[in-house]
């Protein structure tokens, strides 16, 4: 199952909390595969508790009344809420071995004001435009403006997600780094999420939901996640996944914050950590669907390996979902709320 997918599951509740020993991984479902952390099980002899939440909102306000866990699973638009809130702690990076590996791509942009790491990247994965090669041709999907072309009116669809629906909102009119976002840049990039929202069937909430809508033909092209691409081409759909759209895609990133007085030993939150960022878990974490922050190791894989998962690499912008200003964040969930409304 799809990190973001589940992610943007809101029926998804808190499961009914057991008595934990040892440490607690807060976690999106599906994460709890012990291929992920297969170090960690070798060590320890088995998997830590997991308990899981339905969306981040879900997760920060569990976690702010109390819920004790030691490191949870988040994405970077949620990072700097949840620094500036007070309840994760920096990593040491002294003690996570692979962070050398880690690509600076991932591992670069501060959330704070000082040098303190707080969010360590483990998973990512591409968001490009998914489109049916035999019903549209090459050149419509050259520029990401194909979403406002009245020819396809009915026939497209964006993610149910406020991430996601932004950062091509952004990528399509010019901003590729929306950490330093203007107000008239926001104000740009909505207008232009108005203006698709007209010619939208409806928004997706997960893959299993994105590839029927393909799938029956009911949509014709999709802003989607790049797991997409080996899936439906696994089942021998004609999908095409358009990276290099004239003004780009983007490229969303997740990983794990280390909880304030956390109850479990600290040792075996690094001993996890670290089990998510070795060469062991790469491959597992890649037939999910994931990239896996530790660059050296993704390299191994080859680069025909990371095309077929659409992670290969491209000539075009890129726009990193990185953490962004709390304030923008906010502004950005109000509007897309009444976007989807129609206003």
């Amino acid at each position: 199952m799809n990190v973001k997918a589940t992610l943007m599951t809101g029926a998804a509740a808190l499961i009914a909390l057991p008595a934990f020993a040892d440490m607690v991984v807060f976690d999106y479902a599906g994460f709890e595969d012990p291929a992920f952390h297969s170090q960690y099980v070798e060590k320890h002899g088995s998997s830590p508790d997991f308990a899981f939440f339905g969306d981040e909102e879900e997760a920060f306000q569990k976690l702010s009344s109390g819920f004790k866990a030691d490191v949870t699973h988040i994405c970077a638009g949620s990072v700097t809420k949840f620094v500036e809130s007070g309840i994760v702690e920096p990593w040491d990076t002294s003690r996570i071995p692979e962070w050398v590996n880690l690509s600076t791509d991932l591992t670069g942009r501060a959330v704070s004001d000082t040098d303190d790491v707080f969010f360590l990247p483990i998973d990512y994965g591409s968001t490009a435009i998914a489109y049916n090669m035999d019903e549209v041709p090459a050149e419509d999907v050259a520029s990401l403006d194909v979403f406002l072309n009245p020819k396809y009116q009915g026939r497209m669809t964006l993610p149910d997600n406020v991430d996601d629906a932004y950062a091509l909102a952004y990528l399509a009119t010019g901003v590729t780094d929306w950490s330093t976002a203007t107000t008239e840049q926001f104000e740009a990039a909505s207008d232009w999420l108005r203006q698709a929202h007209g010619n939208l069937r409806t928004y997706w909430t997960d893959p299993a939901e994105l590839a029927q809508l393909l799938a029956s033909g009911e949509v014709l092209l999709s802003w989607a996640w790049n797991e997409t691409l080996p899936a439906m081409a696994e089942e021998g759909f004609p999908i095409g996944f358009q990276r290099e759209a004239a003004e780009g895609s983007s490229l969303w990133l997740c990983g794990y914050v280390n909880m304030v007085d956390a109850e479990g030993e600290e040792d075996l939150a690094y001993d996890f950590v670290n089990a998510m960022l070795d060469p062991s878990a790469t491959v597992p974490l890649l037939d999910a669907g994931y990239g896996q922050s530790n660059q050296a190791a993704m390299e191994g894989q080859g680069e025909e390996a990371l095309i077929a998962s659409g992670l290969g690499t491209i000539d075009a912008p890129v726009l990193a979902q990185l953490p962004m200003p709390s304030d923008l964040r906010e502004m950005q969930n109000q509007t897309f709320e009444r976007i989807k409304a129609g206003f």
